[in-house]
């Protein structure tokens, strides 16, 4: 076994071979390695299928051994400083290496075939295997400048991924603003290292948590700057795990590939905010202030996150607001001490994101088929529906997607969802009202998405009102306003696909007419669906690693679960007690309360968007209900329905925020010191020297050749300055 972590290091190079061969092969034999390009992801795969067999290997020795490996060779020593690079082996390291190995195997498998028509297909794959490599790095460092330098590695790929089509303005704009924003983050972060480093005078995770611990309960370092130091630490967490304020990015980073979207911002790359807090957390939980900080943040980051989720049309981006608000729940378990569950959340959560990014990529796969539909048209909503008949696996693995995101039981999230809610209530009553009424929200907006996308009829249609202004429960009208005068009109499909004719309601739009061939968007090949199906076995049966129904007991006879025995070590460290008794009616009645609220979120995303009827009868229904209320309660109702509206779809206006104080505001700033330095600096300087020309010239001309004259002009001229000064 000690053999077997003493060689561990190389973990982090095995998928390193893939990005340097292709670059190899694309400089010296350009033409033959484009040619074969099909085969590299077979290597990609089977390099990243190694690390995963080591790392499902060290996960069952974490378990049976609860040890902590640590490992690190010298790099630089002086008498002053002393710098290391190692790895460190223990059950945070283990849950990181399978999350990433396992879900990136999956997406390197479905990237084959997504990717399979794209010119970059290769420079894809050298992306993901470069990416692969640095995050296995990140999770396996044992110093915090380790963690820096893989951290900027990650932020490169990330950089790269989100830009992959940067011919595409769109793309190239959002993968600037992810890589700047993340800046914001990475300076706070690289200054609290420094600042740690100055107090400690080491960068070891086991010295730093020792020396700092001793240091503030014997009152020996300054608490403010203390403070400052583990808050800018938080700043890059908040950064890359896209929490408010800096969350602005995730949604944008959406113009990358779908597959990009389900392993980096998803998966991995966003989890390593929270995996950062969770390694420092024995720093952070001696300060109070930032533990209330973290955990503010969270609750904030998880609201926010619902709300803008609400309305947007765009089905990449609605789950990438689902995301940011799953990592508020993950950011305010870790706020409240409550590792455990933030790490379970953290385990589930991937795996059923995952599945619904996969899937949301084989629907605008299918979609693509659709002649004339541009990659907007894809991935909006509006323009879909009915599509559970012609893409019924891809429907099949979305809702439970769905579902498990929602906290429907036994899927995994409900396991992990549950747990935070009921650690909530023992820290703050007033962040579990809003934590629960969050899962409200969350089971509104993904059934959104599921019923705009697979339930009713195939909205071509629509296609026509995509620029109009919607209400929040109707995708196509306004708060009382009828529906745009139609045509009926028949469309051939494609003989591909399906042999037939079918009348589809179209307006009068001179680009859309009958001329054109339409197809019915239809189900994605088996390389991508295989993918798709192992993360649903992932999202069905991952929870079992939580739930009190495997019982396990110690020798004291105290209830002991798998995920509490595999995380034993780091919570021992927290002075947490995992030995919690399973009081089973508590339990029932606690997780009666979360589904209850889950399935009234269901309820009423079904009522507002489930086809029986449309959106305006069912709006009108609701205006039948109100009839009898006060007038001013009839006036506000959908004046406050179109401004939930308004904050969503706008994104709560914090992107115009950003633009107007602080981009517009930097942009004048600059303005206004160049026109200073150019006007008023150069303004003296040039001044001066034309003043003494002119005056030099003017001198010239009045010379009689005497000396003193010359003086007497001089000195007048000098006073003259002088007095102006």
């Amino acid at each position: 076994m000690e053999y077997t972590y003493h060689y561990s290091w190389i973990i982090p190079f095995i998928p390193l071979p893939v990005p340097i061969l292709i670059g190899v092969g694309l400089l010296l034999f350009p033409t033959s390695t484009k040619n074969l390009r099909r085969m590299w992801v077979f290597p990609s795969v089977l390099l990243l299928s190694i690390v995963m067999i080591c790392s499902i290997y060290l996960a069952i020795q974490q378990i049976n051994n609860s040890s902590i490996h640590l490992y690190g060779w010298s790099w630089t020593i002086n008498n002053d400083f002393s710098f290391e690079f190692g790895y460190l082996v223990d059950p945070l390291t283990s849950i990181m290496l399978i999350l990433i190995t396992t879900v990136g195997i999956m997406v390197l498998i479905y990237s084959d075939n997504y990717m399979s028509h794209d010119q970059g297909y290769l420079r894809f794959f050298a992306y993901m295997s470069f990416f692969n490599t640095s995050m296995l790095g990140l999770v396996m460092s044992s110093n915090l400048i380790q963690i820096y330098f893989f951290w900027e590695l990650v932020g490169m790929c990330s950089y790269l991924l989100i830009g992959f089509w940067f011919t595409r303005p769109i793309a190239a704009n959002a993968c600037q603003k992810a890589f700047v924003t993340n800046r914001v983050g990475d300076f706070g972060l690289l200054l609290g290292i420094l600042g740690f480093y100055w107090i400690t005078g080491s960068l070891e995770f086991r010295d730093l948590f020792e020396i700092f611990k001793n240091w503030v309960y014997n009152n020996e370092v300054h608490f403010l700057f203390v403070t400052l130091c583990a808050f800018l630490i938080f700043a890059g967490a908040v950064a890359k795990s896209a929490q408010f304020p800096l969350h602005v990015w995730l949604p944008d980073a959406m113009e990358g590939p779908t597959p990009i979207s389900a392993l980096i911002h998803a998966a991995t790359m966003v989890a390593a905010g929270i995996f950062l807090v969770a390694r420092l957390l024995p720093l952070f939980i001696v300060i109070p202030y930032i533990m209330n900080i973290i955990a503010l943040i969270g609750i904030i980051t998880l609201f926010l996150g619902a709300t803008l989720a609400l309305a947007q049309k765009d089905i990449k981006r609605s789950l990438a607001y689902s995301t940011m608000s799953q990592l508020g729940y993950m950011m305010l378990a870790l706020g409240m001490g409550s590792y455990r569950a933030a790490l379970f959340h953290l385990i589930t959560h991937a795996y059923s994101k995952a599945l619904l990014f996969l899937g949301s990529g084989s629907i605008i796969h299918s979609m693509e088929t659709i002649v004339g539909y541009s990659p907007d048209k894809s991935q909006n909503m509006v323009f879909m529906g009915g599509l559970r008949k012609h893409v019924p696996i891809t429907k099949t693995s979305f809702l439970l997607g769905t579902l498990s995101l929602c906290g429907i039981p036994p899927l995994a999230c409900f396991w992990s969802k549950d747990e935070i809610l009921n650690d909530s209530w023992l820290y703050s009553p007033i962040f579990a009202i809003i934590a629960c009424s969050t899962a409200g929200l969350t089971a509104f907006y993904m059934f959104r998405i599921y019923l705009l996308t697979f339930e009713g009829h195939f909205n071509v249609h629509f296609q026509t009102y995509s620029g109009k202004k919607n209400n929040l429960f109707s995708s196509i009208s306004l708060w009382g306003k009828k529906r745009p005068k139609v045509i009926k009109k028949k469309i051939r499909f494609d003989n591909n696909v399906r042999s037939m004719t079918r009348s589809f309601i179209t307006s009068n739009n001179k680009n859309f007419g009958t001329n054109n061939t339409f197809s019915y968007p239809h189900e994605s090949d088996n390389t991508m669906l295989f993918p798709m199906l192992v993360l649903v076995l992932f999202t069905l049966f991952i929870g079992v690693i939580g739930i009190p129904f495997f019982n396990q007991f110690n020798q004291d006879g105290i209830y002991l679960d798998i995920l509490s025995k595999w995380l034993m070590p780091s919570i021992n460290l927290l002075h947490q007690n995992t030995n919690n008794s399973v009081d089973w009616y508590e339990f029932v009645e606690n997780a009666t309360f979360s589904v209850s609220i889950a399935y009234f979120g269901i309820l009423i995303a079904s009522f507002f968007y489930k086809p029986v009827y449309s959106s305006l009868q069912n709006l009108n229904l609701l205006n039948l209900f109100f009839k009898n209320f006060p007038k001013k309660i009839q006036i506000l109702w959908p004046k406050m329905i179109n401004g939930i509206y308004d904050w969503s779809y706008n994104r709560g206006y914090i992107d115009v925020f950003y633009v107007r104080f602080l981009v517009e505001g930097i942009r004048g700033l600059a303005q206004l010191t160049n026109f200073f330095d150019r006007r008023i600096i150069d303004g003296f300087t040039n001044g001066a020297g034309i003043v003494s020309f002119f005056v030099g010239e003017g001198i010239k001309y009045v010379g009689g050749g005497r000396i003193s004259s010359y003086i007497l002009v001089y000195v007048f001229y000098i006073l003259i300055f002088l007095l102006i000064i």
